[in-house]
C-alpha cells in the first residue's frame, strides 16, 4: 500500500461530491451530524482554520470492488463511476456539500435527535466586524428560510426569497462558492460598499480554502482498508468486517450480470436474524459470528480439496472473512443459518434456556460450524454425548473469553472426527480444560463462564423447584420466573459472620422460582423450609427429597449447619463437573477448607448488601 497527500481546494470537493467523482464506499454509515456541529463547520471554514483531514481510496482495485454511493443529498445518473471513495470525513463533506451547493438544505437533526432541514446565512455587517464576531454572524435558519414564534404564528424572520434575504443583510452560505450567482446576488444588494468588502473579506479568502488529503493508491487491500478506517474513525462506531463484505458483495459484477441487481449482504442478514428470532437464547448471536461460521466453513472447504501439499489454513480471523468471497458466503449461509437453529436445541437440552445464563455466545460460532460438519450424525446419541463434553470443557475450563479464533479452526478440525470416534485424540479444547477446587470460591457473580456452566449443570441434574415440585424444563423455567438466589441468604450469612468467599460463591446459590426464593427471605434454612412445607401443603420427607434435587443436605440445613453444607455441596458440584467435562477436578484446598487466601479475596464482596429478597415483610409478596 502507498499514498499521497494532496491539498485540495473545498471548492474541488464540492465539485467533485456533486458529479459523483468522490462517493461513499457501501459501507459507511448514515449521516448523522447535528444544527450546531455543522454551524460550528461553517465557522471554522470562514474563519480559515484547517477541520482536519479527509482520507480517500482510488478505485481502480480489481481486488476490492466496493459498491459505491454518492454523498447524502446528491442525486447521481446511474451507474455513476467514482474514482475517490472517501473513507473519512464523510460527515464533514456531506454536511458542506449540502449547506454550500443547491438550494443549501441541509437535512439534519437538533440537540435532541428531532430531525429538521436548516440553511444557513452569515449576517454580513457582523461577520465584516472582524474573525471574532463570525461566530456570532453565522445562524441556522429553518429550511424554508423563515423563523417564526408563538407556535408558527408570528414570523420573527424570514429570509424564504433572495430580495428579503438582501433586504436583512443576510448572505446565504449556499452562494460561497457560486460564481456567476454569488456575484449576481451581491450585485442587487442595496449597499454596494457592503457588498464589496463582504466578497473582498469573506468570500474570496474561502475561494482559495484547502482541505489536505491522504489518498490511498490502488494496490491497497481490504485489510488495510479495515485498519486505516479503524484507526482515522475515532468519532465514529467501530468498523467490523461485515461493512466492508456489505459493500464488496454489492459490487460483485458476477452476481449482478445473472441477477440484474446487487446482492445485500444487509438485507439478507434481516433473513437471518428473522429466523433466530423465534430462539431468545440466540439473541447474542451477531453478523460477525454468522462471517466467522461462513468463513470456517468455506476455508475448511478448500484445505480438503487442496492438492499443493501445502493447504490454506482454516480460520475465522478478521483477514480471512475480508477474502471471503460472494460465492462462498451464498454456498453456506442456509446450512449455517439451519445450523445456529439446531444450536438452539443443543443448548435446551443443556438446560441453558436463556442468552443471560448463556456462558459464552461466541462458542456458538465453532459449534454451528461442527453441526454443518456432521450433518444428521450431530444427533446421533454416542456423537452428541461427546459435542457436550466439549461444550463444558470449554465453559468450566474457561477458554473462550477472547482471542479465540484459533481455538475455533482447531474444533472444527478436531471435534467432528473425535465425535464420530473415527480419531481417538481428544480436541486440544478437551485437553486443555482444567478446573481447580478453589476456583468454586472465587465464582461469585454471573459475569463468569463457569458460573453459568455450573448453573446449567445444576438444571441438568434434575434440580426441582421446592414449592412446585416441577423440573426446571424449558417451559416451567420461564413461567417460574427461575433464577440463581442464595441457600443461606445473604442476610443470615452476614449476621453470623459468613465470610464473603463463601457466602457468595456459586456453592451457596441454586436455581429456585421467584416465589420459592421469596418465601425464603433472609431467613435461616430451620426458618424457611417449615415455611415452604406449609405454603406448598407437603411433608418434611417430600421437601428434603426435592431439596436433595439440588444436591443439597436437607438435614444440614435444618441443622442450620452452613460449614458441613458447604463442603458437602462443594463436593457434588466437583464430582458434576467432573462427570460433564470427563476431566478430573485439581483438588487444591485441604479437606473441609472453607477459606481462600487474601490474594484471591475481593474486598468489595465484604459489603455486599443483602439481596432485595432477604428482606420480605412478612404477608406481603
Amino acid at each position: 500500500m502507498s499514498f499521497q497527500t494532496p491539498l485540495y481546494k473545498l471548492a474541488d470537493y464540492l465539485k467533485w461530491t456533486t458529479n459523483g467523482r468522490i462517493q461513499l464506499p457501501d459501507f459507511q454509515r448514515g449521516y448523522k451530524w447535528d444544527d450546531e456541529r455543522i454551524r460550528q463547520l461553517l465557522v471554522t471554514i470562514l474563519r480559515g482554520h484547517p477541520l482536519g483531514v479527509v482520507m480517500m481510496l482510488k478505485t481502480g482495485n480489481d481486488q476490492i470492488r466496493f459498491k459505491p454511493c454518492p454523498v447524502e443529498g446528491v442525486a447521481l445518473p446511474p451507474n455513476t463511476e467514482p474514482g475517490l471513495l472517501l473513507l473519512d470525513g464523510q460527515q464533514r463533506l456531506t454536511s458542506l456539500t449540502q449547506a454550500l451547493t443547491g438550494n443549501g438544505v441541509v437535512h439534519t437533526k437538533d440537540s435532541r435527535g428531532k430531525l429538521m432541514d436548516r440553511r444557513y446565512y452569515v449576517h454580513m455587517a457582523t461577520a465584516l466586524l472582524g474573525e471574532e464576531r463570525i461566530d456570532e454572524a453565522v445562524v441556522s435558519m429553518p429550511g424554508d428560510g423563515v423563523l417564526r414564534s408563538n407556535f408558527g404564528k408570528d414570523i420573527e424572520l424570514d429570509l424564504s426569497v433572495p430580495e428579503l434575504e438582501r433586504t436583512h443583510g443576510y448572505f446565504p452560505v449556499r452562494l460561497l462558492f457560486g460564481g456567476a450567482d454569488t456575484v449576481t446576488w451581491l450585485f442587487a444588494c442595496e449597499d454596494k460598499d457592503q457588498a464589496s468588502q463582504f466578497h473582498a473579506k469573506v468570500i474570496q479568502p474561502c475561494s482559495t480554502y484547502n482541505i489536505p488529503a491522504i489518498e490511498l493508491d490502488e494496490t491497497t487491500s481490504k485489510a488495510a482498508v479495515a485498519t486505516v478506517f479503524e484507526q482515522v474513525n475515532t468519532g465514529g462506531l467501530p468498523l467490523n468486517v461485515f461493512e466492508l463484505l456489505t459493500a464488496t458483495f454489492a459490487g460483485d459484477k458476477k452476481y449482478f450480470d445473472a441477477h440484474g441487481t446487487d446482492f445485500r449482504l444487509n438485507d439478507d442478514w434481516h433473513t437471518t436474524q428473522k429466523g433466530l428470532a423465534a430462539y431468545p437464547v440466540l439473541a447474542a448471536v451477531e453478523n460477525t459470528d454468522f462471517l466467522q461460521t461462513v468463513s470456517l466453513l468455506a476455508t475448511l472447504n478448500r484445505a480438503r480439496k487442496d492438492t499443493s501439499g501445502r493447504p490454506p489454513a482454516v480460520s475465522a480471523r478478521k483477514e480471512d472473512l475480508l477474502k471471503l468471497a460472494l460465492d462462498d458466503y451464498l454456498e453456506w449461509v442456509q446450512p449455517v443459518r439451519d445450523a445456529f437453529v439446531w444450536t438452539s436445541t443443543f443448548l435446551a437440552d443443556l438446560h441453558i434456556f436463556d442468552v443471560k445464563f448463556l456462558p459464552y455466545p461466541k462458542q456458538l460460532v465453532p459449534l454451528a460450524a461442527i453441526k454443518v460438519i456432521l450433518g444428521n450424525d450431530a444427533d446421533l446419541h454416542g456423537v452428541r454425548a461427546k459435542l457436550a463434553q466439549w461444550f463444558w470443557c470449554g465453559i468450566i475450563g474457561e477458554l473462550y473469553g477472547s482471542a479465540s479464533e484459533t481455538r475455533f479452526a482447531r474444533d472444527v478440525e478436531q471435534v467432528p472426527g473425535w465425535a464420530r470416534g473415527t480419531t481417538a485424540a481428544a480436541p486440544r479444547t478437551v485437553a486443555d480444560c482444567t478446573f481447580a477446587s478453589s476456583r468454586l470460591l472465587s465464582l461469585r457473580t454471573r459475569n463468569a463462564a463457569a458460573y453459568k456452566g455450573i448453573y446449567a449443570l445444576v438444571l441438568a441434574h434434575g434440580a426441582k423447584d421446592w414449592m412446585y415440585h416441577k423440573a426446571f424444563d424449558k417451559i416451567q423455567y420461564v413461567d417460574l420466573a427461575v433464577d440463581i438466589h442464595h441457600i443461606f441468604p445473604s442476610k443470615w450469612c452476614l449476621d453470623y459472620g459468613i465470610d464473603p468467599s463463601r457466602r457468595e460463591s456459586i456453592v451457596n446459590k441454586t436455581p429456585l422460582s421467584a416465589e420459592t426464593n421469596r418465601a425464603i427471605g433472609g431467613a435461616a434454612p430451620s426458618l424457611y423450609l417449615p415455611k415452604i412445607e406449609k405454603k406448598a401443603a407437603i411433608d418434611a420427607a417430600q421437601l428434603d427429597a426435592l431439596v436433595d434435587t439440588h444436591l443439597v443436605d436437607a438435614a444440614q440445613l435444618r441443622a442450620d449447619d452452613f460449614d458441613a453444607f458447604f463442603n458437602k455441596r462443594m463436593q457434588e458440584l466437583i464430582a458434576l463437573i467432573e462427570e460433564a467435562t470427563g476431566k478430573p477436578v485439581q483438588h487444591d484446598l485441604d479437606e473441609g477448607d472453607g477459606t481462600e487466601s487474601l490474594q484471591q479475596f475481593d474486598p468489595e464482596d465484604a459489603a455486599v448488601v443483602p439481596d432485595l429478597d432477604d428482606l420480605e415483610v412478612e404477608g406481603k409478596p
